[in-house]
């Protein structure tokens, strides 16, 4: 599944055309009565009222996932800087476990991962008995308006598409796509096949691209965790 929503969209699109195409001159046709074209028509509109605002919101998400990624890094870059203040042997404590958090948090970019991670430095922090006590407190303050970001990222990575909202998407796309499918246009001709296919292949791109928003995988998305991992990869030198 991983491999197959790692193909480009301009993969799928000609794939489905040439598919469809091939469809459209084996499914035979059929001449509708009226009263199943109205049943179309609606079915039609039903399906674009549905699935047009389920896009917009999965656009919304990896916008406010990128928001919240940034100011995370943000945050972090920040609390590694003000350890610059404090004996090296605790820098190098407090910047093993931020790298520990990120390490955890998100190798498998899921919700609420690194809690423990994240929860043994707030830990340090409280318990610090050092020198520069005022630093770690200012780093205490940021760890701890910093769960905001932790908690909208844990909210919008879990924000996909629920199974009951593509069952209705389905049943919706199928029978959308048998009546254009089966219909009988005057002539036949072979740009008739064509339109066929064209109008299949962009009901099918519609379900692609929401599949891919939803798993994060559209090139929408492709660099929400750059401020991250190239925090990380500097050793918090140097953010996105």
């Amino acid at each position: 599944m991983k491999l197959l929503l790692g193909l480009r969209l301009s993969t799928f699109f000609f794939v489905c055309l040439v598919g469809y195409l091939g469809l459209t001159f084996v499914i035979p046709g059929v001449k509708f009565s009226p009263a199943a074209l109205t049943l179309f028509s609606i079915n039609s509109f039903l399906y674009g009222f549905y699935i047009s605002p389920v896009l917009g919101a999965q656009k919304t998400r990896i916008d406010d996932l990128s928001r919240t990624i940034r100011a995370e890094a943000n945050a972090l870059f920040d609390i590694l800087l003000k350890t610059k203040k404090l004996p090296r042997k605790s820098r190098n404590i407090i910047q093993d476990m931020c790298e520990d958090y990120i390490e955890a948090s998100f190798r498998q970019r899921k919700p609420a991962e690194g809690e423990d991670e994240y929860e043994r430095l707030i830990g340090y922090c409280l318990s610090y008995k050092g020198q520069a006590p005022e630093t770690v407190d200012k780093i205490l303050e940021k760890l701890i308006v910093n769960q905001q970001n932790r908690s909208a990222l844990s909210m919008q990575l879990s924000n996909k598409v629920y199974s009951n909202e593509w069952w209705i998407m389905l049943v919706l796309f199928s029978i959308t796509m048998g009546f254009v499918l089966f219909l009988s246009l005057q002539g036949d001709s072979l740009i008739m096949h064509f339109v066929k296919a064209l109008l299949c292949t962009g009901l099918s791109m519609l379900m692609i691209n929401l599949l891919k928003f939803s798993t994060l995988t559209h090139k929408k998305a492709k660099n929400i965790w750059d401020p991250l991992d190239k925090l990380k990869a500097s050793r918090f030198r140097r953010i996105d």
